[in-house]
């Protein structure tokens, strides 16, 4: 579980996991989608690949990596120990409900600043 819960540590470490969510892509593919250095993303999906999060494969000559959620369960359960699910849900509905009004009120209202979305 600590190796896992390393992995997933570093930002651009979920970022990958994230797109891999979607679907098996190439190294370059996943690289591209980065400000920082091939190398840099390759050391990554090496963490990625030590932790169990990814495999990969060879299809020509590119590296093809794909997700392998099964590791994250060792933690989903070590979390849920610290809450229940339903407080969890209660609080992110509303924050979602706070988001909607704070916009709503943004567009009703001239005088606010509109919000960034970029």
């Amino acid at each position: 579980m600590d190796l896992v819960a390393s992995a997933i540590a570093d930002p651009v470490r979920r970022d990958i996991l994230e797109m891999l969510r979607h679907g098996p892509m190439p190294a370059g593919a996943i690289a591209e989608r980065f400000a920082i250095s091939r190398p840099a993303v390759s050391r990554h999906l090496r963490v990625l690949r030590e932790s169990g999060l990814v495999r990969d494969d060879a299809v020509g000559r590119q590296r093809v990596y794909a997700l392998d959620a099964a590791p994250l369960a060792d933690i989903a359960e070590w979390i849920a120990r610290f809450g229940t699910p339903p407080e969890w849900e209660r609080r992110l509905d509303a924050l979602e409900t706070e988001v909607h009004r704070t916009r709503r009120d943004r567009r009703a209202s001239p005088e606010l600043p509109e919000e960034n979305t970029a």
